[in-house]
């Protein structure tokens, strides 16, 4: 697996905690914090389409 970079932890009510991570080929990574060995992996584009839409109250339910 290629070097993964993640961001901060976002966590949302509750303690539903979780990462974002890029590698240097432009694929993104979704994790939960603390398994961080076991990402769920997309294209960048798919997973900012993903986020911004949870984040703008589109799936509120997924967090």
């Amino acid at each position: 697996m290629s070097d993964i970079t993640w961001e901060e932890p976002f966590c949302g009510e509750g303690n539903n905690c979780f990462r974002l991570g890029t590698d240097a080929d432009g694929n993104g990574y979704v994790a939960v914090v603390g398994q961080e060995d076991s990402p769920i992996t997309d294209s960048l584009s798919a997973l900012r389409t993903l986020i911004l839409d949870i984040k703008a109250g589109k799936a509120d339910h997924l967090l």
